[in-house]
């Protein structure tokens, strides 16, 4: 048996008071009165639910005439910021949601929505709550990763609707620039050029976009549910692998290699390197802004490194 670290999970969410005001703060009485009114009853609570930082999401309790009780998922997308660079954020995850409803894996189901805010202040929705919890330190280290792997392919296998579901495209940086802590800025460098350049020739499936352990819920060892379809898209499956690798970098290389085989072994496909440069530069801000403990920054470079050497090979 394998076991991860103790302590705060790898990739935790700790809110500062700005986010916490914003995220989780008691919704506006205008966006419970929509989610109350779309399940036909009044909302009595709502607790705010931890993780994530592009919405806020809140676990709504609702009674209906009659007496009986609903409790749905309200997320509402309250960063203007945001909002301004994708007005259509809630109406793309709405239909994400309608999408993956037919697959083999447990996922939320649309309850409501209102894509511009005109009820609920904010573009929102409203989905059901899937039971379990975020899995950061497994007991089980290798059949987590394994049961991770094992998500991807039937996410992946799904014919996705013409039209609706966005083209994939890595994440603009305001600036291409090494971090300060690099220590190989050269390797940035190559990196950033390749980062800019069309993906490798490839099937485009339907990928989640954002999958990492934070959007998986488990209860009692097995899989509950997979959540946040807000970034779906139609590109390389290797990019959901990649992304997951970056959220594992915490463990160390080692942790995310076992991963990447495993799903090579679920999927039967070869993993490219060209996933570990779009996921590394596509978080360079981040990087550069708020920099990950020094064991993990040894890690991205290491990987990166050996990313663009595989590429250059």
């Amino acid at each position: 048996m394998h076991t991860l670290p103790s302590g705060d999970p790898a990739h935790g969410f700790h809110d500062d008071q700005a986010t916490r005001r914003l995220l989780r703060s008691r919704p506006p009485r205008a966006a419970l009165a929509w989610a109350g009114a779309a399940l036909g009853g009044t909302v009595t609570a709502a607790r705010p639910l931890r993780g994530g930082s592009a919405a806020a999401t809140h676990l709504v309790t609702v009674w209906r005439a009659g007496g009986s009780v609903e409790r749905a998922v309200l997320r509402r997308y309250v960063r203007p910021e945001l909002n301004r660079e994708e007005p259509d954020i809630a109406a793309r995850e709405g239909l994400a949601l309608r999408f993956v409803a037919h697959l083999d894996v447990p996922t939320p189901r649309l309850l409501a929505l209102d894509p511009t805010g005109a009820a609920a202040g904010v573009p929102s929705l409203l989905m059901t709550r899937l039971p379990g919890r975020v899995e950061w330190s497994p007991r089980d280290l290798d059949g987590w990763l394994r049961r991770l792997a094992a998500l991807l392919p039937p996410i992946h296998a799904a014919v996705p609707p013409a039209g609706g579901i966005r083209p994939f495209a890595g994440y603009r940086q305001g600036s291409y620039r090494p971090p300060a802590w690099a220590r190989r800025p050269a390797v940035w460098a190559r990196a950033a050029e390749l980062f800019h350049r069309p993906a490798p020739d490839g099937p485009a499936v339907f990928i989640h976009r954002d999958f990492h352990p934070g959007n998986v819920l488990w209860r009692r060892g097995s899989v509950s549910g997979v959540v946040d379809w807000a970034s779906a898209s139609v590109g390389p499956a290797w990019v959901d692998v990649g992304n997951c690798r970056g959220n594992l970098f915490g463990y160390g290389l080692e942790v995310a290699d076992r991963f990447t085989r495993a799903w090579e072994r679920e999927s039967g496909q070869r993993y490219h390197p060209w996933a570990d440069v779009v996921m590394t530069i596509g978080s360079l801000d981040d990087l550069r802004d708020d920099p990950p403990p020094a064991a993990e920054r040894l890690v991205v470079e290491e990987a990166l490194a050996r990313a663009v050497a595989e590429l250059r090979g």
